[in-house]
């Protein structure tokens, strides 16, 4: 989250992702922090919320940076990927044993 955070803290240089793949790294950046989020909790539906949250967070910071702007396509990136991430997360969980 730390370097996300620092990632989007950077001033727009005109140098960057063209379109569509700047959208492509915002899910994948999401994506991986859902999955840690769901491996770390345990649990897909905070993980994905945290993580879903964070990229809302995150647009808004980003539309203070000069030179840069927050978009509701990024933020639908990010919650996407998120939810992917959190779900992929679940593929390592250990099933619960079967009752009795």
């Amino acid at each position: 989250m730390a370097l996300l955070f620092w990632l989007s803290h950077q001033p727009a240089t005109g140098v960057g992702l063209p379109h569509p793949w700047d959208k492509a790294a915002h899910f994948l950046a999401y994506a991986l922090l859902g999955l840690l989020l769901r491996l770390g909790l345990g649990v897909f539906r905070p993980a994905f919320f945290v993580a879903a949250l964070y990229g809302l967070a995150d647009e808004w910071h980003q539309s203070f940076v000069p030179g840069r702007e927050a978009f509701g396509w990024d933020l639908l990136a990010d919650a996407l990927g998120a939810w992917v991430g959190a779900r992929l997360g679940g593929r390592w969980e250990v099933p619960e044993a079967g009752r009795p």
